[in-house]
C-alpha cells in the first residue's frame, strides 16, 4: 500500500493507523523491521519529519538509506529510478515539493511510497497531530478545528482529514484562499473574531512571502488576546516551523493555550504505524 494523501484513506484505516501507533508506544523494543531497508529522499532542512522516520526505522530494526530529494530531478526516468530502487529497497520515504514525482513512483513501485511532504499537502503531520489531539481530548470528533491562514498543503490535508473523519473543519483566510464549496466538512470564513468563537482546535501555518504583510498579520495573526475568544479549553496548534509575531503572536506562544513542543513526540509512532501499515503488518506489537 502506498501513502500518498489522506483522501485515500477511510475512516477505519486512519482509526487503525491510531490503534497501532497505541500498540508501539507500549511495545518500544519491537525489532519487526529487522533486516528491511528504506531509501529516503528528505533535504537537509527538514529536522521533524525525517529525524522521525530515521528513528522511527532504527527502533523497529530496520535501515535507511538517505538521498537529497534533487536526486529526483535528474534526466532519468523515474520509472527507472524505482525499478532499480526496489531491486534493494523495502519502502521509499519521500519529501519533495512536486507531488507528481511521489505518484509517478508509486505508479510505477511494487514497494510502498510514502509521502513525507508535498507543496500541496502533509498527509503524516496531519494524522500524527489528530492522534495526539484524540488522546487528550476523548470527544476529539465533536470538537470544531479552524485552520488561520492561506490554503498550502497543511490546510489540504486537515481538510481531507476532516472529511475522513467527519470533523468540524472552518478556514479562516483573505478571499481568494477558499479551498472548495463550503459543506459540512469545511466552511470558509473571511472575519476571523467570529470564527474563533466557536472553535476548540485554531491551526496554523507558516505564512508564504506574500501573505507576510502587516495589513495581513494584523487581521488573522493569532494573538493571546483572539486565542481568549476561543470556546473553553481551546488548543493551539501552530504547524512547525512556526514564526512568532506573523502567523502567531509571541504571547499566544508563550499561553497556555499553545499544544506545546512536546505535542509532536507521537510523530514517531504514527510514522512508525504508517509504515508498517504500507508493509501489510498488522501486528505491530510482533506477538
Amino acid at each position: 500500500m502506498h501513502f500518498l494523501n489522506i483522501d485515500q484513506l477511510s475512516e477505519q484505516q486512519i482509526l487503525g493507523i491510531f490503534d497501532a501507533a497505541d500498540q508501539l508506544k507500549r511495545n518500544r523494543n519491537s525489532s519487526i523491521l529487522s533486516s528491511r531497508t528504506f531509501v529516503l529522499f528528505f533535504p537537509e532542512s527538514s529536522i521533524r519529519t525525517r529525524l522521525t522516520f530515521e528513528k522511527g526505522i532504527k527502533d523497529l530494526g530496520g535501515d535507511s538509506i538517505l538521498f537529497p530529494p534533487e536526486t529526483l530531478d535528474k534526466r532519468e526516468s523515474l520509472e527507472d529510478v524505482m525499478q532499480y530502487i526496489q531491486n534493494w529497497g523495502d519502502g521509499v520515504i519521500v519529501r519533495h515539493a512536486d507531488f507528481n514525482k511521489m505518484k509517478e513512483l508509486a505508479e510505477q513501485a511494487t514497494i510502498p511510497v510514502i509521502n513525507a511532504m508535498s507543496s500541496v499537502n502533509h498527509p503524516c503531520e496531519i494524522i500524527s497531530d489528530l492522534y495526539r489531539i484524540s488522546r487528550m481530548r476523548s470527544d476529539y470528533r465533536k470538537l470544531v478545528y479552524t485552520f488561520v491562514g492561506p490554503a498550502g498543503n497543511i490546510c489540504n490535508s486537515w481538510r481531507h482529514i476532516a472529511q475522513a473523519m467527519d470533523l468540524n473543519f472552518n478556514h479562516a483566510c483573505v478571499e481568494g484562499e477558499r479551498l472548495s464549496l463550503d459543506n459540512l466538512n469545511y466552511r470558509f470564513h473571511t472575519e476571523l473574531e467570529a470564527v474563533l468563537e466557536n472553535s476548540d482546535i485554531v491551526l496554523t501555518d507558516s505564512l508564504p512571502a506574500p501573505f507576510r504583510t502587516r495589513a495581513y498579520i494584523d487581521r488573522y495573526q493569532i494573538t493571546l488576546d483572539r486565542m481568549k475568544l476561543a470556546n473553553e479549553g481551546a488548543l493551539l496548534n501552530p504547524c512547525p516551523p512556526f514564526f512568532r509575531n506573523e502567523e502567531v503572536s509571541d504571547d499566544a506562544i508563550n499561553s497556555d493555550y499553545f499544544a506545546g513542543h512536546a505535542f509532536k513526540r507521537d510523530l514517531i509512532h504514527v510514522q512508525q504505524a504508517i509504515l508498517l501499515a504500507c508493509l501489510g503488518i498488522n501486528n505491530p506489537s510482533g506477538d
